[in-house]
């Protein structure tokens, strides 16, 4: 019987941890070796219903160095071979498409993102190395269910979101204003079943909703968006002037954060991923891993295993 399996590649938010221009007091551990914090690479995961074949949802720039560390997604067999049979898309965001620079080789393998990211993608000529003929661009729609790999059911559906920083430009020329919370083709989040199992996969959310919360209910597993434990985490930092919200996330505590937003629905495990540089959760025995833990809560790292 088959069983679905996952494995978390990365789980950092945009630019990793520590970041490698950033001395914020979470960084300034990593840097200086304190056993209470462990570096993480951006976030992505790999799923599989047979342990053989694995499909990649989010390609971060530290793909390769994601690969090396999971001995099942290693070659094996022949001179070219991978046991990746797909990459899964949940948005345009440079954390989330930069590593598809590094899958060039030409291997095939089928890259599933929306029409509105592949739009994205096809708007700039350097992901042309994704050698057409080799690499399958397949579009999938909202509410669609496909297989990214065998065994494995997906089906994506909006999450309120914006569109990628470096996009942001365009959209206010266009429409003179920028929203943070739209709800489209822009940011997905992912439903996965295998083997009885269903987990779903938000690693950006800028707030909740009716649908999302519906969805959420009952799942055996949710990784969700961790990116800010307070709405102006970063600024307090003295690292940044934009807000949570601002970004298109929600952060973890408030009365519109995601602890909040998810404490009465009924959910198996509940795992943050995307976890910003700042984000105190990230050090073993602060106070703020501390409230994680009390709303049952996990912090996901680089490496972690989860069957269901």
């Amino acid at each position: 019987m088959s069983r679905l399996r996952l494995v978390v590649l990365g789980s950092a938010a945009g630019g990793g941890f520590p970041q490698w221009n950033c001395r914020c007091p979470v960084c300034a551990l990593a840097w200086e070796g304190d056993p209470r914090v462990s570096r993480r690479t951006q976030t992505s995961i790999a799923v599989s219903a047979d342990g053989e074949r694995w499909a990649v949802i989010n390609c971060a720039p530290e793909i390769l160095s994601q690969i090396q560390a999971v001995p099942a997604l290693h070659p094996r067999g022949g001179r070219r071979h991978t046991p990746v049979a797909s990459v899964l898309l949940t948005n345009a965001d440079i954390d989330h498409v930069a590593g598809l620079l590094n899958l060039r080789e030409m291997q095939p393998f089928v890259l599933n993102a929306t029409p509105a990211v592949h739009a994205v993608l096809r708007a700039n000529s350097v992901f042309d190395v994704l050698a057409e003929g080799v690499v399958e661009r397949r579009e999938v729609t909202l509410g669609s269910t496909f297989e990214p790999v065998d065994g494995v059911s997906a089906e994506i559906f909006p999450v309120p979101g914006k569109i990628a920083l470096y996009l942001e430009q365009g959209e206010i020329a266009e429409h003179g204003a920028l929203a943070t919370d739209i709800e489209g083709e822009q940011t997905i989040g992912v439903e996965l079943k295998a083997g009885g199992a269903r987990v779903l996969f938000v690693p950006g959310c800028a707030r909740m909703t009716d649908a999302l919360r519906a969805r959420l209910e009952g799942a055996d597993l949710v990784l969700f968006d961790g990116t800010l434990f307070t709405d102006d985490e970063m600024v307090r930092a003295g690292v940044g002037t934009k807000t949570g919200a601002r970004m298109g996330h929600m952060a973890m505590v408030g009365e519109d954060g995601s602890m909040a937003a998810l404490s009465d629905i009924k959910v198996g495990r509940k795992v943050y991923v995307h976890i910003n540089n700042t984000n105190p959760v990230l050090v073993d025995g602060s106070t703020e891993r501390a409230a994680t833990d009390r709303a049952g809560w996990e912090i996901a790292r680089d490496g972690m295993e989860i069957t269901l």
